[in-house]
């Protein structure tokens, strides 16, 4: 069975797990304050060109979001996003949970408009009635978007000002951070978002770590004491350096953009085979995640030796079904993936 259901679906990559061993039995102080986390920190910051930033490791995505946000809002506040967001869709109410509503706005092939946003606030603010509304006082982007659309600068830098006239926090989920940055034709890089963000993380867990996000606060004034509402939140790793190492280890010698690229290589032969065959990509993704709308014969025959997920709900004869590649996925894995192409 080859899969391509996700890539989180293998443990971690071997430097990562080289390095656990090394330094498994080493002694070090708790919650983030070791050596190792010290480090990745340093390393980041000179990726991010900014040594003032303020970065937090956190577990996992919706772990990341539901904290951040839950800290960066008062009571009263909302956060913005597109309909397909993830923290609307596929995070089961977590952020809900910390009492911030999710205000949806429609959305181009997966990304927010800074002319939607700016006529959606416009209309808000018209309103003599905002006040007894749930204010929007942050926007949440992905980097890549659900449907693995990738947003350019020019695109980051506007919204970013629409936010800044309506002092609005911006705020980007970087899950899969590493493989936007590898696509084809991106233009946008670790300092721009550094730049633009008031907030975002740099995805872990499906870029070859075990686990772990690396949580990027522009300063730490912008949330003060986060330390201490990570720990109230329950989101405090006590073995904390379980999580620098592997940072540490991610940002040495370039292997996070590695991990990235060896993804989207992968997912661009895997595309380029579905071509081949005959299905264009439903929407014309340059990172690791490929969706097709397939005839339900041929996924039932395809199901048989490879593992992928649907896009929504089963057709009546055929259904959007997605494709995702990773830092570990092999050529070996598209070659017979390839081969049931061409049987099925």
């Amino acid at each position: 069975m080859i899969r391509f259901d996700s890539d989180y679906m293998e443990g971690a990559h071997p430097r990562i797990m080289e390095r656990l061993a090394q330094t498994n039995l080493e002694q070090t102080p708790g919650y983030g304050t070791d050596p190792y986390c010290e480090n990745a920190r340093a390393l980041i910051k000179a990726e991010l060109g900014n040594h003032f930033a303020d970065i937090h490791f956190l577990m996992g995505g919706t772990q990341t979001n539901a904290t951040l946000i839950g800290a960066l809002l008062r009571g009263s506040e909302a956060v913005i996003a597109v309909q397909s967001a993830h923290i609307g869709v596929h995070e089961a109410g977590a952020i809900e949970a910390t009492g911030h509503k999710v205000i949806t706005l429609p959305s181009e092939n997966g990304k927010l408009c800074a002319s939607a946003l700016e006529d959606y606030l416009t209309e808000f603010f018209k309103d003599d009635t905002w006040r007894h509304m749930a204010i929007p006082a942050l926007v949440y982007l992905s980097f890549p978007t659900e449907l693995g659309t990738i947003y350019t600068l020019k695109e980051l830098e506007a919204i970013a000002s629409v936010c800044k006239r309506y002092s609005l926090k911006l705020y980007i989920d970087g899950a899969r951070l590493a493989y936007g940055l590898a696509a084809k034709g991106n233009d946008v890089t670790l300092k721009d978002l550094a730049r633009l963000c008031d907030a975002f993380y740099i995805g872990g867990t499906k870029v070859g770590t075990l686990f772990g996000e690396a949580l990027v606060l522009k300063s730490r004034s912008l949330i003060p004491n986060f330390f201490s509402y990570i720990k109230r939140s329950g989101a405090m790793l006590a073995k904390g350096r379980l999580l620098g190492v592997q940072f540490e280890t991610m940002f040495t010698d370039g292997l996070y953009l590695e991990c990235g690229r060896i993804g989207v290589q992968m997912a661009m032969e895997l595309k380029a085979a579905f071509v081949a065959a005959g299905f264009a990509p439903v929407i014309d993704s340059p990172t690791n995640q490929q969706f097709f709308e397939l005839p339900n014969t041929l996924i039932d025959k395809l199901k048989e030796h490879a593992s992928f997920e649907y896009w929504g709900a089963r057709g009546k004869e055929s259904s959007t079904v997605r494709f995702v590649t990773g830092w570990a996925t092999t050529k070996e894995s598209i070659s017979e993936l390839k081969s049931l192409l061409a049987t099925a």
